[in-house]
């Protein structure tokens, strides 16, 4: 019995399993990238984000709590928006086709 050491250079096998290590990582960082912790399963959209997901200017997203149209949150300086009362919203505003 030899007592050489099994590196990922010496030892195809070994090395085999560190590329599909590193394949693995790569893509459960590609899926968690952007991906923000929820609390109690809601995640929440700052003015910013809303406005570029919605398309909307910062400024209508105002206009709309202003008017009442949109819940949020006011935490410190910082305006924050349920996911789920973004959801709601679309879906009441949605129209099906006219003809």
């Amino acid at each position: 019995m030899s007592n050489q050491l099994i590196t990922r250079e010496n030892n195809e096998r070994v090395k085999t399993f560190f590329v599909s290590l590193d394949r693995i990582a790569s893509l459960m960082e590609r899926l968690f990238v952007g991906k923000k912790p929820t609390l109690d399963g809601e995640s929440f959209y700052t003015d910013e984000k809303l406005s570029k997901k919605l398309e909307l200017s910062r400024r209508s997203l105002q206009d709309y709590r202003n008017e009442g149209r949109i819940p949020y949150i006011k935490l410190g300086g910082k305006i924050l928006y349920r996911s789920s009362d973004v959801e709601k919203l679309l879906e009441e505003g949605y129209r099906d086709k006219f003809r």
